[in-house]
């Protein structure tokens, strides 16, 4: 199984830079894995209008902003992997710790947005979030890993490291 150049680029985007080609490929459907399980949960708290749907998805998070793999990914790891026969999800780096951590102060604006009885503002915010997180399920294409591209610089591989 090869990945498209585009898949390729837009997987180095999020901070996947050392990984070899045949692996990336096993694996890149399930990097999906975890931002369609927040995706989902974004939309239930949002069509519900309910801040502690939402609320309860802002530790996760937040852990995957902290750590260098989404809570939801030893979901993965622990059983799925096992069914499916394909290697560990490699450690996600800065760039998708960045998207994880603007993802929870946006999950909880949203929520906030419901609790001061303000729905138009959180069906904005959950709306607009749930099409970033639909983007990033569906293509790879993550906005806030771009982001951070721009801002800090897009990641490159060892061997493309200056000495």
């Amino acid at each position: 199984m090869a990945l498209s150049t585009t898949i390729r680029d837009r997987l180095q985007t999020q901070g996947y830079v050392d990984v070899d080609e045949d692996t990336l490929a096993q694996v890149a459907p399930w990097l999906r894995w975890s931002p369609s399980l927040c995706t989902a949960i974004v939309i239930l708290g949002t069509a519900l209008g309910s801040e502690w749907v939402l609320w309860a998805l802002v530790p996760f998070a937040s852990l995957g902003a902290l750590f260098s793999r989404h809570p939801f990914d030893y979901l993965y790891s622990l059983g799925l992997r096992r069914l499916t026969g394909t290697p560990p999800l490699r450690k996600h780096g800065a760039p998708r710790r960045f998207a994880c951590g603007l993802a929870a102060v946006w999950i909880t604006a949203t929520g906030a947005a419901f609790a001061a009885g303000a729905p138009a503002a959180g069906y904005a915010l959950g709306s607009v979030l749930s099409a970033v997180g639909a983007l990033v399920s569906i293509t790879h294409f993550c906005i806030p890993s771009t982001v951070y591209g721009l801002l800090f610089g897009k990641p490159v591989a060892c061997e493309e490291r200056p000495a």
